[in-house]
């Protein structure tokens, strides 16, 4: 319960749900204005979009909250320019006079996941214009609305600086890859090439029907999609789970293992992570399943290696659909890369994990932070700051 009077969203913020152009208006040469399809499109904090439209159909203004309605239900970025909004966003406008626009995107990381328990949908969960309208959002004076935003603010600094640091460890990973191996586009170092398939054993993904999800979390068994594959790193968070006999039937097909590579093929495609749990786990049909062959490829060098831009630009190329983007199993394995000895690869790992050990200390420091941040939201929308 909140100290505040709430009121619906919609009475105090204008809700613009996007719409996709004709299909014959994408581009890449940036004639007219950048689209945001869905969360696929966004940065951290504004749009990276990919690709532009010459017939907008919603437009965002500067300032706007763009909100995610589609499958990453509740992921938001803030409108830097005009952006063409796809049927997988929305824009939010707070109405000056009853409520503060930086307020507003504190109150719905907050709210994220009373909405996503609002999707719908087979395929993709959405949510639609009234399912966001309905909404309740504490409404303080908006004096006091600036404050809370304001501290939040701050705190939300400490995350962000936490989160380059990892950006930073990152860019340390793919570095160190150009200096011991050159880049993969020039091969200075005329390594052999090859392609994926060359050294995989097998290439497999996930179900291609919807699961059923379980509430037991202690019998159930993880179910990961495209959002929990980041560049080298599983996040386990916002998990759903599915029970034991139907884990059992897809792992006829596709069992992660420790040194597999999870390499997303749907919607945000080209991302690649290196399984390194043993504890159970499936995924779904937008998640590849690589089996290196160990006597050609260390996993962590094909990790770093898929992720690398010569291996993305490939990915993206071989990336078919805008709305329903998908990395085929058969074209995937075509993506070139060069192949230096093993015991090289080797070296190279070495100094990788003890990176990837620097990045998990920092991976828990800012999950510290996030859990004190949800803590600080909680008790400033409670009125309780």
């Amino acid at each position: 319960m909140s100290a505040f009077p709430t009121t619906s969203l919609s009475s105090v913020c204008d809700i613009s749900m996007g719409q996709a152009p004709r299909g014959s208006s994408y581009n890449t040469t940036k004639s007219g204005y950048p689209l945001i399809a869905g969360a696929g499109d966004f940065g951290e904090l504004t749009p990276k979009p990919k690709h532009y439209t010459d017939a907008p159909t919603k437009l965002s203004k500067p300032g706007d909250i763009i909100l995610c309605i589609r499958a990453t239900i509740g992921n938001r970025n803030w409108s830097d320019t005009e952006y063409c909004l796809g049927r997988g966003v929305a824009g939010l406008t707070a109405k000056d006079a009853d409520l503060n626009q930086a307020y507003l995107g504190h109150w719905l990381d907050h709210a994220t996941p009373v909405l996503r328990t609002k999707g719908r949908g087979a395929t993709f969960l959405q949510v639609s214009k009234g399912d966001i309208a309905s909404l309740q959002i504490p409404l303080p004076p908006l004096a006091e609305q600036k404050r809370i935003a304001a501290i939040l603010d701050t705190a939300d600094e400490l995350r962000t600086k936490r989160r380059q640091a990892l950006v930073q460890l990152d860019t340390l990973v793919q570095s160190t890859f150009l200096d011991m191996f050159g880049d993969p586009v020039t091969n200075p170092m005329g390594w052999e090439q090859c392609m994926l398939g060359d050294v995989v054993h097998s290439a497999n993904d996930g179900p291609h029907v919807s699961p059923r999800y379980v509430e037991n979390v202690e019998s159930g068994v993880p179910f990961l999609s495209t959002r929990h594959i980041k560049p080298g790193e599983v996040v386990w968070e916002d998990l759903k789970y599915i029970d034991q006999d139907e884990a059992n039937r897809q792992w006829k097909k596709c069992k992660p293992e420790p040194g597999d590579i999870l390499y997303t093929k749907g919607g945000t495609t080209g991302i690649a992570a290196r399984v390194i749990t043993s504890k159970p786990f499936a995924v779904w049909v937008h998640v590849a399943l690589l089996k290196p062959n160990v006597k050609e490829v260390h996993p962590i060098w094909m990790e770093t290696m898929l992720n690398s831009a010569y291996c993305y630009t490939q990915s993206q190329r071989y990336t078919h659909g805008i709305a329903n983007r998908d990395l085929g199993l058969k074209r995937m394995v075509k993506i070139r890369m060069y192949l230096p000895p093993l015991a090289q690869q080797c070296d190279f790992a070495s100094m990788a994990a003890s990176i990837q050990h620097q990045r998990a200390s920092q991976r828990a420091h800012l999950a510290d932070l996030d859990t004190l941040f949800a803590s600080l939201q909680s008790r400033a929308f409670r009125g309780d700051l």
